[in-house]
């Protein structure tokens, strides 16, 4: 697979999610809920200062520290990508790592800049882009998610410890399209590791060179 197939990939994964996380961050308040015709999936607009799914980590402090290690990852990522083309590694396992660079990159441009370039959302308010003073500085944006399937809503048999008589919903989390970028390309690696980890047979089967003479002189005893 070829260097700008790969770039291609990201560039349509962020340009897809950030497209859809401005929509959803300038039409709706916070907490707003867009009901798709489908029982199975709507939006949901939320925001988290943490990891993806809506995962927190250790309040300001933990958010920059996060930002900052998710920048290390998209430096680091983007050395390894280029390495693992030039070495002919095959073609899915090119797509799983352009996959989770481009989900990484794409909620780190989140945690960088949304809260410089936009309005604080809350239940009442629709945000704007580009005001005059942002909700945080840099570094300090929250990520935007909204993509939500409860494909189950039902509720736990009386029976069960605990939780008996509680309302369940499968599946709970919000999340946005990195998110699902990162995660459908590590499962994808976990799943199919020996198979995608393999380098293309062309690479496998290079002619060794050497400086020997050869001659008819040599004998084979």
């Amino acid at each position: 697979m070829k260097l700008r197939n790969a770039i291609l990939l990201i560039v349509l994964i962020i340009l897809a999610d950030q497209v859809l996380k401005i929509w959803i961050k300038t039409s709706y308040p916070f907490g707003d809920t867009h009901v798709t015709g489908l029982t199975w999936f709507r939006l949901y607009f939320i925001e988290n200062k943490g990891m993806a799914w809506g995962w927190e980590f250790g309040g300001e402090w933990g958010k920059m520290a996060l930002t900052l290690f998710r920048l290390g990852a998209v430096i680091f990522g983007t050395w390894y990508l280029g390495r693992i083309v030039k070495q002919g590694y095959s073609k899915g396992f090119i797509i799983c790592a352009s996959l989770i660079y481009a989900g990484a990159l794409g909620n780190l441009i989140d945690s960088m800049f949304y809260g410089m370039i936009f309005e604080d959302s809350s239940y009442s308010y629709v945000a704007k882009m580009f005001p005059e003073k942002g909700y945080a500085g840099f570094l300090h944006g929250r990520v935007v998610d909204m993509l939500h399937f409860p494909l189950i809503r039902s509720t736990y048999p009386s029976w069960v410890p605990f939780v008996g008589g509680e309302d369940f919903e499968f599946f709970s989390p919000i999340f946005n399209i990195a998110d699902a970028s990162i995660s459908v390309g590590v499962i994808t690696l976990f799943i199919f590791q020996k198979r995608l980890f393999k380098k293309n047979d062309a690479d496998q089967h290079q002619t060794v060179e050497t400086n020997a003479e050869v001659s008819d002189k040599v004998q084979v005893s």
